[in-house]
């Protein structure tokens, strides 16, 4: 086994430890945790070792090691704080306001939040429900009041019917409309695109918006089972809430869902890019015009001595990657050039 499998597997052990362990003490023992829920936290378990295992190997990788070490070297030099300020707003831009997004279309901008928030807020209510971080009492002396406990700790409390109540027994809802309606979008931009359905496969780009269709939709079909159809359905519906659950949590670290875990580590590429434009720039060996960072040169040739690619020259510059993109298709036609002049016998460019 390969020392970055050897890392991986190790990665994926102390992951799975780490949510084990968190489990057991955030359910003080498993006292506060819902057996009727273990097939859930097991998936979960098994989710987080698997991401791991996935991400460790993604950052072993030449280019995205390279990226990744280059990032925090250069976020401990020069201006700290500032460098610390721009991470920050790195961080809202692309992960709460997924502003990346936003220049392409409107529609896929407003797609992606539907999405990214609706399962941002589910799992932030799921996971700590499943694990037993938080349960809910009633005091002896009040029914119409409930308390929250969280890690054992009770950290507020509310009348039954309020507001309040009823947007924090209703915030799965909440999640699950918001991710019907963000998959509703997807789907028909899929469905009506040129471009999508040119590129799309089913497997890889249809099929998680359909996973994420029957979580939301079951989830909510729960609901008005409980409340407005007196139970009818409801073991089945359950059921399928929770194979497809657990499908979902399988599925997310070897499908497109993954971008959930690479999508914060991109953040260092955007402070990469901007600290390395700050330095000095690389000019064309061939026509001597700047046209990228110098940084980032030195570290592409890095990257492709480390893959075994040759890009050495003979002549005057001697790296491929010295020479700038309008050289370089240039060269390109140059080079045809004299290849279709020898072969026809006609007179080579000069």
């Amino acid at each position: 086994m390969s020392r970055a499998h050897c890392l991986g597997v190790l990665a994926a052990c102390g992951a799975a430890a780490l949510v084990t362990t968190l489990i057991v003490l955030g359910s003080q023992g498993l006292r506060h945790f819902d057996w009727a829920l273990l097939p859930y936290a097991l998936t979960t378990v098994f989710s987080a070792a698997a991401a791991a295992y996935r991400c460790t190997l993604w950052l072993q990788r030449p280019p995205t090691k390279r990226y990744w070490r280059q990032s925090w070297r250069l976020m401990r030099t020069g201006r700290i704080a500032s460098n610390s300020v721009h991470l920050g707003q790195s961080m809202f831009n692309n992960l709460v306001a997924q502003r990346f997004i936003a220049h392409r279309s409107r529609l896929r901008w407003v797609t992606h939040l539907c999405l990214s928030w609706g399962g941002m807020l589910a799992f932030a209510i799921t996971f700590p429900l499943v694990f037993g971080w938080i349960h809910f009492e009633t005091p002896a002396h009040d029914s119409s009041i409930y308390q929250v406990v969280f890690l054992g700790v009770k950290v507020q409390e509310f009348p039954v019917h309020s507001i309040t109540a009823f947007l924090t027994f209703n915030a799965l809802n909440i999640s699950a409309i918001l991710v019907l309606i963000g998959v509703g979008l997807a789907l028909y931009r899929r469905l009506t695109d040129g471009g999508a359905l040119a590129l799309q496969r089913f497997g890889l780009d249809i099929a998680p918006l359909l996973l994420l269709f029957v979580v939301a939709a079951s989830g909510l079909g729960l609901t008005i089972s409980a409340h407005w159809l007196e139970g009818r359905g409801f073991a089945f519906i359950s059921l399928v809430h929770a194979a497809s659950v657990i499908m979902l949590l399988v599925s997310l670290p070897f499908g497109k869902l993954f971008h959930i875990f690479q999508r914060p580590l991109h953040i260092g590429v955007t402070s990469y890019k901007r600290l390395a434009q700050a330095g000095p720039p690389a000019r064309c060996g061939r026509c001597g015009e700047p046209f990228a960072s110098q940084l980032h040169v030195n570290d592409l040739k890095h990257v492709l001595n480390e893959l075994a690619i040759v890009n050495q020259l003979d002549g005057p510059v001697a790296h491929y990657q010295e020479i700038c993109p309008p050289c370089r298709r240039r060269l390109l036609a140059l080079n045809q050039g004299r290849n279709v002049g020898k072969n026809h016998g006609a007179p080579s460019f000069a």
